[in-house]
């Protein structure tokens, strides 16, 4: 290495050092993406909130939450892998202006459904279905798109603060829904999510081609989908990380089935009380992500006592006697939850080769966001015919007694050790 190559290095390794949890925001390419990523992400906030309320509307019953949810992530389920196949062999920049244009025209429409009085449940099923086949190719694309905006060192730290922009117009998104549905009505607030999409086309074509650092493209071939699950069960630190990935997003993050039964029977409130408690859930998630995104690496026993604590913390929340315990437990369960996910999909992403990233995270995606259409009509059921706080607190026992039934075998299988996750591949092979 000559004198100026190892200044520059020097000087690159201080520079991230300084930046710390904010490192990645020195890259223009990531600056654009992430401030057009949050204008989008609070309107997907909006029409999140605005959905769960117009089914509850609608049909009165938190099982139909729960209906509309499995309807949404059911293509992910069903096809989540082959959505990150089609990441792993197009361009992604290209693929996202495709998903981001199919979004926004789908949110228009469901605005003028509901502003002209047309809205009907099966309608809101119908849309579900079809945005989720829509996110089965939008999410692990950006999920690894993200590895073409910055340069590998600072990966981690963009995907934390990636989180971190998303949970904070968490803190936006459902206040501007909540005075829109009770000033103008809900199909103002799908209006306004469909203009949203228009901020990340534009930062899309404001990216500069020179400055990314494509994955080289995968070419066709037979078995492509077995290899990449071989590869993850060759790997069994990443194995278990997907495992506890998709017990929370089965069982644990039902949160509009659960919150809105819990701002409807439990706390006799409206739709401004069920965006309040996502206004909570930011606060603490936003807390999250930034803590994951100072982090340089994650052992695989921290992700299980986060997953452990994150269940803990939604028990907790089912148990509160009063509204303000009840809001002090939502800003613990955002926080321990947000943290789980960025250290995981960081974790997941910088412990597998380019070359299968986008299968693997379409694999990750689909345990992720394919399990609600299991779990949302379960927790739903539960839920109604025993009341939210029981819902809630299936929601949290189940991710806890699964994450601790993982450490309980690691810890068994390292011999009584405490181990990292070089030490779980060792342990497990």
């Amino acid at each position: 290495m000559t004198t100026a190559t190892a200044d520059i290095a020097a000087s690159e390794t201080a520079t991230t050092r300084r930046g710390g949890t904010f490192a990645a925001l020195g890259v223009h390419n990531f600056r654009i993406y992430l401030a057009a990523q949050g204008v989008a992400s609070t309107g997907t906030w909006m029409q999140s909130i605005a959905l769960d309320w117009l089914v509850l509307e609608l049909t009165g019953s938190s099982a139909a939450v729960g209906i509309t949810m499995a309807l949404q992530f059911l293509p992910m389920l069903l096809l989540g892998i082959h959505g990150g196949m089609i990441a792993d062999r197009y361009p992604k920049r290209a693929i996202l202006m495709i998903t981001q244009s199919l979004n926004g025209a789908l949110s228009a429409a469901l605005a003028v459904l509901t502003l002209t009085g047309h809205a009907r449940v099966e309608y809101v099923y119908a849309f579900a279905l079809v945005q989720g086949l829509v996110i089965v190719v939008d999410n692990p694309t950006r999920q690894v798109f993200v590895n073409e905006l910055v340069p590998t060192r600072y990966v981690r730290n963009a995907i934390a603060l990636n989180a971190a922009v998303f949970q904070t117009t968490r803190l936006l998104g459902p206040a501007i829904a909540g005075v829109l549905i009770g000033t103008v009505g809900t199909g103002w607030a799908f209006a306004a999510n469909a203009a949203s999409y228009l901020a990340p086309l534009i930062g899309l074509m404001l990216i500069r081609s020179a400055e990314l650092v494509p994955a080289p493209a995968v070419q066709r071939a037979k078995g492509q989908l077995r290899s990449a699950l071989r590869y993850v069960r060759g790997r069994p630190h990443v194995g278990w990380t997907i495992f506890l990935v998709g017990v929370i997003g089965t069982f644990g993050l039902n949160f509009p089935v659960v919150l809105t039964g819990m701002a409807d029977s439990t706390f006799h409130g409206g739709a401004d009380l069920y965006g309040l408690f996502n206004v909570m859930l930011a606060v603490g998630s936003v807390s999250g992500a930034l803590f994951a995104g100072g982090r340089t690496s994650t052992r695989l026993r921290t992700l299980v006592v986060a997953a452990v604590a994150f269940g803990l913390a939604q028990v907790g929340a089912a148990l509160a006697p009063g509204l303000v315990m009840f809001l002090g437990a939502l800003i613990a369960m955002g926080l321990v939850n947000v943290a789980f996910q960025a250290m995981a999909n960081s974790s997941v992403q910088s412990w597998v080769d380019p070359a299968v990233r986008g299968r693997v995270m379409g694999l990750y995606m689909l345990v992720f966001m394919g399990g609600t259409p299991l779990g949302a009509p379960v927790v739903g059921w539960v839920t109604t015919e025993f009341g939210p706080r029981v819902g809630m607190a299936f929601c949290g026992v189940v991710p806890a007694l699964a994450a601790t039934t993982v450490g309980v075998v690691l810890w068994r299988r390292s011999g009584g050790r405490i181990i990292g996750q070089r030490r779980v591949a060792q342990a497990m092979t």
